[in-house]
């Protein structure tokens, strides 16, 4: 749970980079990922050398379609806040844990439970509030197409929703460096093929770009999804991603902070039914 912790922070911070970038969301999520993955790689090389034996034929395609889904996760995130407020694109992301209840239940046979339940419902409906405070509140910036915006998000959430439940099961067996190395690999080259695809240019960034990147890398990159991969060996997936909830709140203050976008008094209310349902969630963990 202290693990969570610093991922919750550390993802908060992603919003605002997107928003400070001024490069293509599909650029910007590639290079987040292929430098997120060089950092992971020297552990690789170091501790971890031996731990692909544990990967089986399968795990192979598994891994790679999981790092597939992160890709689009990233590229419609991202895509989001250019259309939409933090708040909003942030929160309806989040949603995922709806998507992980029910994947968990039916393909890995958790049990959600009353108290968790209750918990996951009082998350959503708070993210629910936070979205309707930005997009109806005058103070707040709604962004140029909001509903597109917001309906990006939600992509992104079924996408994270079916990594975190892939990454689930396959985190019970393979160490988390070998396995984020994979999956990130196959993010990356996803990212990488839709840019060329798309005629997206890959250089000319100036420096400020470029430390925006690593910024994204080292921060939600490697102290936020990569510790939240190492959580999942410890916590069950539903617990993870309502935990992630936090994001849509500090994420929030940081667009307060940072960018002036000033949020309504529907989005505070919402932000302490997410806390109050992340803590109602995680209530005997």
């Amino acid at each position: 749970m202290a693990a969570l912790a610093v991922a919750i922070a550390a993802v908060s911070t992603s919003a605002v980079l997107v928003r400070w970038s001024s490069a293509p969301a599909v650029v910007l999520a590639f290079y987040r990922v292929l430098l997120t993955t060089l950092l992971v790689a020297p552990l690789l090389l170091t501790r971890y050398r031996g731990d692909f034996a544990a990967f089986r034929r399968r795990d192979w395609l598994v891994a790679t379609a999981t790092g597939a889904a992160l890709a689009v996760h990233f590229a419609a995130y991202f895509e989001s806040l250019a259309w939409t407020s933090v708040a909003a694109s942030v929160t309806l992301v989040q949603s995922q844990p709806l998507f992980v209840a029910v994947g968990a239940a039916v393909v890995l046979g958790e049990s959600v439970g009353l108290r968790r339940a209750a918990g996951i419902a009082v998350a959503l409906l708070g993210m629910a509030a936070m979205s309707a405070g930005e997009l109806l509140s005058g103070a707040a910036v709604a962004g140029a197409r909001p509903l597109y915006g917001n309906a990006l998000a939600v992509v992104g959430a079924v996408m994270a929703a079916a990594y975190v439940l892939v990454g689930r099961s396959l985190r019970q067996r393979v160490a988390v460096v070998p396995y984020v190395t994979v999956v990130y690999s196959a993010c990356a080259l996803t990212l990488l093929v839709v840019a060329v695809g798309q005629g997206l240019p890959l250089t000319g960034y100036g420096t400020r770009e470029w430390l925006i990147f690593l910024a994204l890398a080292v921060g939600p990159g490697l102290f936020g999804h990569t510790v939240v991969n190492w959580a999942l060996e410890h916590v069950e997936s539903s617990v993870v991603s309502v935990s992630l909830l936090g994001e849509p709140v500090g994420a929030t203050v940081l667009a307060l902070l940072l960018l002036a976008e000033v949020p309504g008094p529907t989005t505070v209310l919402g932000a302490l039914l997410v806390l109050g349902g992340i803590v109602l969630a995680s209530e005997g963990i």
